[in-house]
């Protein structure tokens, strides 16, 4: 979970999460438990981000660099 939160921190950069959960269709809140770890996310959400950053599900849950 740690890795993915940092991954998601760094595709996020410099936009806001309110913006970027509109953006992935996501609430918001749900969003921030993924950024502070108090939340595992779902493969349906998964893929979402994943299709928006245009990244594989991999790097993201830092399975490869």
């Amino acid at each position: 979970m740690i890795a993915f939160a940092q991954n998601l921190k760094l595709l996020i950069g410099e936009m806001s999460v309110s913006e970027f959960a509109r953006k992935v269709d996501i609430p918001q809140q749900t969003i921030s438990r993924y950024l502070l770890c108090q939340r595992e996310i779902t493969l349906t959400n998964l893929c979402k981000i994943a299709d928006y950053f245009n990244e594989d599900i991999d790097y993201l849950i830092g399975r490869k660099e």
